[in-house]
């Protein structure tokens, strides 16, 4: 899918390492006094619950079984017959809000399945980015924690359970994969770009997309969907990917991910829901881009790939 480890590619700065970015030392019990709210102590709990949860999800019975039938258990649909559920999403789910509860009580938590009060939220979860490739086996799938104060994400982790990564951020703490800072790629031609990129679950609107993807593809390296917001912020921070771009994605697909990226120097820009403050910390939206954008690439193309966005037709998806 994307590269084994955590190492950035040739021509991809690293930031010196920080002693908050070091490897956390976890228990049974909760990693921090409840009444610590600082970035750093959110980012511990998001990362322990992450981590545990990952392992929760890798004790659940395999996505795909003998027939194909999918033995993650029962299999629904929500928008659209694309946009699938299994059980293990809820399993997942459940597990994280149980965890949360004991770790941060009292602390309301928004997520994909169990839903929530988006306005109160302090956590944003999405049980597992991805359903689709973990229903079909495709280890490209995470579970994404955020934790929000005062209307902006402030610490967050992306936990991989098929390759074991561990992805998180605390605000002004920089960003790490597995305890190693990241830092987006030095990459200045829009030409030698790496774009990531997602498709809508309504058939419709997948079609005005990939008229947009294919404008690009000339005037950029390649176009990748790997079908994982929160995984594709990721890549870009880890310098995987130069830029990602994406129309409809939802809070919690971008919650964890985004902050990973802007911690590790990614230009964003992230289209809210209206009512909603910048969530991310992200900028806003840009003209011309759509409303429901979500975009995060390195300083060196940003000017470039947003034009090209522009000229492409993203605003018309």
């Amino acid at each position: 899918m994307f590269h084994c480890n955590c190492a950035p590619r040739e021509g991809t700065h690293l930031t010196p390492p920080r002693a908050s970015e070091c490897s956390h030392a976890w228990s049974d019990g909760a990693v921090s006094p409840h009444e610590t709210s600082d970035s750093a102590a959110l980012r511990a709990v998001a990362e322990q619950v992450a981590a545990e949860a990952a392992e929760h999800l890798r004790s659940l019975p395999a996505p795909r079984g003998a027939a194909g039938a999918g033995a993650a258990g029962a299999v629904s649909t929500k928008s659209s017959p694309t946009d699938v559920v299994t059980a293990s999403d809820a399993s997942v789910e459940r597990f994280v809000r149980d965890r949360l509860a004991q770790l941060r009580p009292g602390e309301p938590v928004y997520g994909e399945e169990g839903a929530g009060d988006a306005a109160t939220a302090r956590w944003v979860v999405d049980p597992i980015d991805g359903t689709v490739n973990y229903l079909y086996g495709l280890p490209w799938y995470a579970i994404s924690i955020a934790a929000v104060e005062a209307g902006a994400t402030v610490a967050g982790a992306v936990a991989e359970p098929a390759s074991g990564r561990l992805w998180s951020a605390g605000r002004g703490l920089g960003a790490t994969c597995d305890g190693r800072p990241l830092a987006v790629a030095a990459t200045t031609e829009i030409g030698q770009s790496l774009i990531g990129t997602g498709f809508a679950y309504r058939a419709e609107r997948r079609a005005r997309q990939a008229r947009m993807v294919a404008a690009m593809l000339p005037e950029v390296r390649d176009v990748r969907r790997a079908g994982a917001a929160a995984l594709d912020l990721c890549a870009v921070a880890a310098g995987w990917l130069d830029g990602y771009l994406e129309h409809g994605c939802n809070w919690w697909d971008w919650a964890a991910g985004a902050l990973i990226a802007r911690e590790a120097g990614a230009v964003l820009h992230i289209a809210v829901a209206p009512g909603m403050s910048d969530l991310a910390g992200a900028g806003g939206t840009v003209d011309g881009l759509g409303d429901d954008v979500t975009l995060a690439v390195a300083p060196g193309v940003a000017g470039d790939l947003v034009e090209l966005a522009r000229r492409s037709g993203a605003a018309q998806v």
